[in-house]
């Protein structure tokens, strides 16, 4: 029998490429159910190891991939509001709850799913309730999921004729490790275990592979989808680069502890499928998941050592900024308002610290157009609102505690100040932004135009700099000073405004960059107002 090459290829990927849009059709469905709070969840519920295993399975089970939930908890790592420990049950919990796919594939209801993805558009169509809709979105991603997986089956049936393809899976039964490579290298290619665990799944239904072969492929399948997070990782911190890397040793440590028990694994699944009288799909599930959670459990006594591990493979400072407060401890607002003040206090400076960063990082960024400088921004002025939000919460309880007339000043001035700097993260966020689109659009700045800014910027720092010590230590003459540079920075203002206009008029200047100049200069005019609030509550003038 002939194989006619062009429907069996079209077929499969078509299949594969409807079986990944139902698959993420039905976990964006999941999250959006979820109340999309999936970052909270990871955050909230980390607290220690193992509450992160359950939270890698709960949050991979909406999201319907392990490499989603792994990319976030690389982002929290990276924020710093995880530690590395911490993500390694994640990471864990993430890998068990993938299998869930499997399982879903394993329900042998292909016939229906064309059925299903009707029912799924009629939610989706015919109701305006969110809810409904979000519902319909599950349904008829589930739907297509099926009906691509019956693609592809079918487009693989032809494969059970051919020489060559029986010769293959002959050689990945009796040379495993061949199915480890191949079920590696196809899974890095399209990036989903799920997808390649289903066509695994397709191919052992219609008998094409046998249980031996197709075990090792599944082992495969588990470290090639740590490519993702590898991609993810790169070019990111250090903490993230080792959250990528512990996902990668934990995989491929499974698999060689699983290859070295690979009889008696394979024998344990057949007494399973004895025992169950699973259909095929569901046998390689249950590998599956076996796989995974005894991986988790033989690892987990071991987290530590993971961690150290992959602190000495990947050297250097564990996280680019600290999101989480530092300083407040709720239980001093009930002891001891004052200490609690003074710990609020401190929490301030630090958000000042960054607010100082974030606009050094903003001035980098528009020198060099390094783009590391604007995510680092970034980072911090997300840490400037996490603070934000954590110091007034904490100041806000603080008000209801008993404070003296002078306390009571110094929390009023706390206040005024966090807004102050939340204020001032804004406006540096501003002048990335416009540096963003200043390299998007390709304009150009005159030389003029970046002296001006680089001696704006400089003035800039040291107001915020300047204003943050005269608020730690009450110094009235440092405060007077950044009064003073507020007003060098108005003049300097209004003086490379006139300059830019004389360039726009000499045609020396487009009219692109004439945005980009006025817009930073404006912002940073604004970030001298907020240093000059700051050194006014100092002072004791602020209205």
């Amino acid at each position: 029998m002939e194989v006619n090459w062009q429907e069996v290829f079209f077929q499969f990927i078509g299949g594969l490429g409807i079986f990944l849009f139902g698959l993420k059709y039905m976990g964006d469905g999941l999250q959006k159910s979820a109340g999309d709070r999936l970052r909270e969840i990871l955050d909230r519920f980390t607290t220690n190891p193992f509450m992160g295993v359950l939270a890698g399975i709960f949050v991979t089970v909406l999201l319907q991939t392990s490499t989603g939930t792994t990319v976030i908890t690389i982002g929290l790592v990276s924020a710093g509001f995880m530690t590395l420990r911490q993500a390694i049950g994640v990471i864990m919990g993430a890998n068990i709850g993938t299998t869930v796919t499997a399982f879903i594939i394993g329900i042998d209801i292909g016939a229906y799913a064309l059925p299903i993805t009707a029912a799924g558009a009629i939610l989706l169509f015919f109701f305006k309730n969110n809810k409904i809709n979000n519902l319909g979105q599950v349904v008829f991603g589930f739907g297509t999921l099926f009906y691509g997986l019956e693609l592809m089956s079918g487009g693989m049936k032809p494969l059970r004729e051919l020489q060559a393809f029986i010769d293959l899976t002959q050689s990945m039964s009796e040379i495993p490790i061949l199915g480890v490579v191949i079920g590696t290298v196809f899974t890095m290619i399209v990036q989903s275990s799920s997808a390649t665990i289903g066509v695994l799944q397709g191919l052992y239904a219609e008998d094409l592979i046998s249980l031996n072969a197709a075990i090792p492929v599944l082992f495969g399948d588990n470290i090639g989808t740590t490519i993702t997070a590898v991609l993810a990782a790169i070019g990111a911190s250090v903490a993230a680069k080792r959250a990528a890397a512990v996902h990668v040793m934990f995989n491929i440590i499974g698999t060689i502890i699983f290859m070295i028990a690979l009889i008696p694994f394979t024998a344990f699944i057949t007494w399973i499928d004895q025992f169950m009288n699973l259909n095929p799909e569901m046998q390689i599930a249950f590998a599956h998941g076996t796989f995974n959670v005894t991986n988790t459990i033989i690892q987990f006594p071991f987290i530590a050592i993971l961690a150290l591990i992959v602190t000495k493979i990947v050297p250097g400072q564990d996280v680019a900024v600290e999101f989480k407060p530092k300083h407040l401890d709720p239980h001093f607002i009930e002891q001891s308002p004052s200490i609690a003040l003074g710990q609020a206090k401190e929490e301030v400076l630090r958000m000042g610290q960054f607010a100082v960063q974030g606009l050094n990082e903003a001035h980098e960024y528009l020198k060099t157009k390094n783009k590391k400088n604007a995510e680092l921004g970034y980072q911090v002025e997300d840490a400037i609102n996490n603070l934000d939000k954590k110091i007034t919460e904490y100041l806000v309880k603080l008000s209801g505690s008993s404070l003296s007339a002078q306390e009571s000043e110094r929390h009023s001035i706390l206040m005024d100040t966090v807004r102050d700097i939340e204020r001032i993260g804004d406006h540096f966020e501003n002048v990335i932004e416009l540096v963003d689109y200043q390299q998007a659009n390709k304009v150009k700045l005159t030389e003029d135009a970046m002296e001006d800014l680089h001696e704006m910027f400089t003035l800039t720092v040291e107001a915020v700099s300047q204003a943050m010590e005269a608020l730690d230590s009450n110094d009235h003459a440092l405060a007077r000073s950044v009064a003073e540079k507020e007003d060098l920075i108005d003049k300097m203002e209004r003086k490379f405004r006139k300059k830019h206009i004389v360039r726009l008029n000499e045609g020396r200047c487009s009219g692109q960059a004439g945005i980009v100049f006025v817009d930073i200069v404006s912002n940073l005019e604004r970030i001298g107002d907020h240093s000059s609030n700051i050194a006014e509550a100092v002072l004791g003038i602020r209205k």
